[in-house]
């Protein structure tokens, strides 16, 4: 009976590790972020950044664009979505 409830709380145990992974896995990085804004035009990153704004972490990401004009892109770190 001992054996059968220690299985049983590993069991638990790795299902909760592997829900974290699966979390984790769906976070967007600041590599993928700054790549999603490059494959949209011929831009020139000039700087890349996370941060935290209203609890949410953001990738801020200033560009270069073909025309010589600054432009920085909001990327919600949890979804991928531009925010602005």
């Amino acid at each position: 009976m001992k054996t059968l409830i220690n299985c049983l709380l590993l069991l638990v145990l790795c299902n909760a590790c592997l829900a974290d992974e699966d979390i984790d896995l769906a976070r967007v990085s600041l590599h993928e972020a700054t790549q999603k804004i490059l494959n949209d035009g011929n831009k020139r990153v000039l700087g890349a950044t996370t941060v935290t704004i209203d609890g949410r972490e953001v990738h801020i990401i200033k560009v270069l664009t073909p025309d010589g004009h600054i432009q920085h892109y909001k990327i919600d770190a949890e979804t991928g979505e531009l925010i602005s």
